[in-house]
């Protein structure tokens, strides 16, 4: 079983609303790609929230039409992927609608990729990977064109109004905070204070503001 990793959110600040967690990798190595909402839950003033995930990769894809900040990403299938062996997967549509086939281990290790076939219609869907069960990076899927991921998660916070599997505009993201999970260290907590700002710790951070 793959090691989990732990996070313990508290709203100590004045506001509602959702913390979310999300990637955002700048060597992923794919052009246009897009980090989504990957967790998101909501969180009043004097209450918590927890998540808990595992490194375990995934393809994924949706018929999202144009691929934009704010649609959501509701992936249509998902197919469990290793970076070492079944990374390798094709994305083709024929009458009934899309679908992945012909998941097999190939090059690049180390990479996860997707191959778009000449079936695929432009601007009409979109791919990506995902990690412990939901959606982390997606990109417009076009016809002959191959996505390879390459993945080193690296984790940010941020607080707002936020849907699981939103496409994020990351450039319009103020409120933010990268979470880094020192060696051996897989549980972390993070608070946001009552001057609207995100705080990361490795120890327990009490609630102080009141329900």
């Amino acid at each position: 079983m793959s090691q989990q990793y732990k996070l313990h959110f508290v709203n100590n600040s004045t506001m509602a609303g959702d913390i979310c967690v999300y990637q955002n990798d700048p060597n992923l190595n794919v052009p246009e790609v897009m980090s989504l909402a990957w967790f998101s839950k909501g969180a009043n003033t004097g209450t918590k929230a927890d998540f808990t995930w595992s490194i375990d990769y995934s393809f994924i894809w949706d018929e999202t039409g144009v691929l934009v900040p704010g649609v959501v990403f509701d992936a249509s299938q998902t197919k469990p992927a290793d970076l070492t062996e079944n990374n390798v997967i094709t994305l083709t549509k024929n009458q009934y609608g899309y679908e992945f086939d012909a998941q097999k281990t190939g090059e690049p290790s180390g990479s996860l990729v997707i191959n778009q076939n000449e079936t695929i219609p432009s601007n009409k869907a979109s791919v990506g990977i995902g990690m412990s069960g939901n959606g982390t990076y997606a990109v417009q899927a076009q016809p002959n064109i191959k996505a390879t991921f390459t993945p080193h998660p690296v984790y940010w916070l941020t607080f707002g109004t936020f849907e699981q599997g939103q496409v994020l505009d990351i450039g319009q993201i103020s409120m933010k905070k990268e979470l880094k999970f020192a060696p051996n260290v897989y549980e972390m907590y993070a608070e946001l204070t009552a001057d609207n700002t995100i705080h990361i710790s490795d120890t327990p951070i009490a609630l102080t503001a009141k329900a």
